[in-house]
């Protein structure tokens, strides 16, 4: 995968959670409802506490490849939690553009922020059942065609890998 040629812009792929990661905007793989779940949804808002569940409550929810933005509160390695829903995994075309979205959409947050870094985890992998090496796929190429678009957007961009599996599959892929 060729990224483009701008040294402000930088991908990498790290083991761990985005609770591991220090980043000026985390992203959080949540629920329509925004109001927390199990996984790492679930393990983000216990990390930032009861603030981010009042301030979701008023956000009226997100549809599926949308993107809405909160304060990350207690959560101590964030300055702001970035909240996507991506698709069920249906084996539709229509998958692939909803995973895209969320990731573009978030870029696009994270950068009328100003953020100077923002960490995904792998969107739609976990029960929401995305086959891992197609979800990783649309999330790189995604992240490399904004990059081309906004050239001048400075921004770290961290694709958080859970587990090995994980962490092999985007290892390979930025290597083609």
């Amino acid at each position: 995968m060729t990224l483009p040629n701008n040294p402000y812009n930088y991908i990498h792929i790290v083991e761990g959670g985005v609770l591991d990661i220090v980043a000026d905007a985390v992203v959080n793989a949540a629920n329509s409802s925004l109001l927390g779940g199990g996984g790492a949804d679930g393990a983000i808002h216990r990390a930032a506490g009861l603030e981010l569940l009042a301030e979701c409550r008023t956000l009226d929810g997100c549809r599926t490849g949308e993107a809405k933005m909160t304060g990350a509160y207690k959560f101590k390695t964030a300055k702001c939690i970035i909240h996507t829903v991506g698709p069920i995994y249906s084996g539709k075309v229509e998958d692939a553009e909803l995973l895209a979205s969320c990731y573009r959409k978030s870029l696009d947050l994270a950068w009328t922020k100003e953020c100077a870094s923002i960490a995904f985890p792998c969107i739609s992998c976990g029960v929401y059942g995305y086959p891992l090496a197609g979800a990783a796929r649309v999330a790189l190429s995604t992240v490399e065609e904004w990059l081309l678009e906004h050239e001048t957007a400075a921004i770290q961009i961290y694709f958080c890998c859970y587990s090995a599996r994980e962490l092999k599959v985007y290892r390979e892929l930025v290597q083609e």
